[in-house]
């Protein structure tokens, strides 16, 4: 079959765009963005076709799937109508594919990518599995099994899925421009939840997740004893994370991960509940763990000279207290600096004030200004990143062309954090930092 993907370089198409052709169809897309994203890479490595324009033709047996950012009436949607191709919704084609699998759906208001890359990483150890993860990751073989998916809540995406087994990591306040309140965020989680055939494996530790009315078997694990599965014992290391697992009051295992945080810890032993159940030996869990390699832009350490640079994904304020923590614990005798890049005007008046309070964690933050494709900055008068700045206690806003705002802190840990496109900062912050003359000892 022939796919095009209108959006392609955003994380979620992207990855569906690698599977789709990995499962042997032909895939090409369209996106707006020329400036290069680290989702493009699978892409390219495939030879997926990009177009930033309309002038291409497309076969009339296309099927065409389109991002969320694109508004209806943006010119490549129209055209496409226009030619009277075949649209299907993203989320009602990725429910098709892994439907093929026997899927593993991972979701949960933060940790989906990184609980969905161990899941993935212990599969791939004891034999192979497909994924798609919301990094820009995917690939799928019809030899495999399995299928790991990371499942979105945002505009209800998740509701397209009903997986064999299924992990709930957390939920929280998040994309209220599509959501009325906390209520209806849960019982949509609670939608996934019980279209979930065999085993929903929840965090018990978090509020909302325990009052979903589940009709499938839930296992509940976390920090609390009234849990079914208790994590103890947990050491957090310059050098990463240990743990014990207990189950029914008996210990399962001891394990060992490269991660940072006791929220990582959290996400490891969702991951190990899932494989257990696959019936993966310990053994393999457990050398995989130590392996773990993370997904783009989740906690990406760089050295740059005397600088430690942390590439981060987080953009919720929850995410972002649990990754200055994780720097915190890495790197105790560094002082601490955050350039944050907003990418909703929705979400920064919505959690203001959690954002001043996580922002305030490091020694010194900085804010670009807000970049949002999906929404209008007239409907939000007197929002942007200035709004959270005022309430800094040290704070200032940051540009490409203001970096010499660091000069004084490049012996420093920077975080470097945002869903949106930050690779402009990082490349200035390289240059930026190279640039400097070195001092003779």
């Amino acid at each position: 079959m022939k796919y095009y993907c209108i959006g392609i370089k955003g994380t979620g198409m992207s990855t569906l765009a690698q599977i789709l052709h990995d499962l042997g169809n032909e895939v090409s897309g369209y996106d707006d963005a020329r400036e290069h994203k680290f989702t493009e890479d699978g892409l390219v490595e495939r030879n997926i076709p990009i177009y930033y324009d309309g002038n291409h033709s497309i076969d009339s047996d296309t099927i065409v799937t389109y991002s969320v950012a694109f508004s209806e009436d943006h010119p490549e949607i129209q055209r496409v109508k226009n030619l009277g191709l075949k649209i299907i919704k993203y989320n009602e084609v990725m429910g098709e594919v892994i439907n093929m699998f026997k899927s593993i759906g991972v979701s949960g208001t933060h940790g989906k990518t990184t609980t969905s890359s161990l899941i993935r990483q212990i599969l791939e150890a004891a034999g192979g599995c497909n994924y798609f993860i919301g990094a820009g990751d995917g690939y799928a073989s019809a030899a495999n099994d399995y299928f790991v998916v990371e499942s979105d809540e945002f505009n209800r995406h998740f509701t397209a899925y009903h997986p064999m087994y299924s992990v709930i990591t957390n939920i929280e306040a998040e994309h209220l421009e599509c959501y009325k309140d906390i209520d209806d965020i849960r019982d949509t989680f609670e939608i996934f939840a019980n279209q979930t055939s065999r085993l929903v494996v929840a965090n018990g530790d978090n509020q909302e997740v325990k009052k979903i009315n589940y009709t499938t078997k839930v296992l509940f694990y976390g920090f609390g004893f009234h849990n079914d599965v208790i994590i103890k014992n947990v050491k957090l290391l310059e050098d990463g994370s240990r743990f014990d697992i207990f189950i029914k009051d008996e210990l399962y295992g001891s394990f060992e991960v490269p991660l940072y945080g006791k929220h990582m810890v959290s996400n490891v032993c969702a991951a190990i509940l899932i494989c257990r159940e696959l019936g993966i030996e310990k053994e393999i869990i457990h050398e995989a763990l130590l392996n773990f390699k993370n997904a783009k832009r989740r906690f990406a350490i760089e050295k740059v000279r005397n600088t430690i640079i942390i590439d981060d994904y987080a953009h919720h304020p929850t995410e972002i207290k649990a990754t200055l923590e994780a720097a915190r614990q890495r790197f105790p005798d560094k002082r601490l600096i955050v350039i944050f890049r907003p990418n909703t005007y929705s979400r920064t008046k919505d959690f203001k004030n959690e954002f001043i309070e996580v922002l305030n964690i490091a020694d010194k933050a900085f804010l670009t200004d807000i970049k949002c494709d999906r929404e209008d900055p007239k409907q939000y008068p007197g929002i942007s990143s200035m709004t959270i700045v005022k309430g800094l206690n040290d704070g200032d806003i940051i540009s490409v062309d203001s970096l010499s705002k660091l000069q004084g802190e490049l012996d420093s840990v920077i975080c470097v954090m945002g869903c949106a496109y930050v690779e402009d900062i990082l490349e200035g912050l390289r240059k930026f930092i190279l640039e400097q003359p070195v001092e003779e000892e």
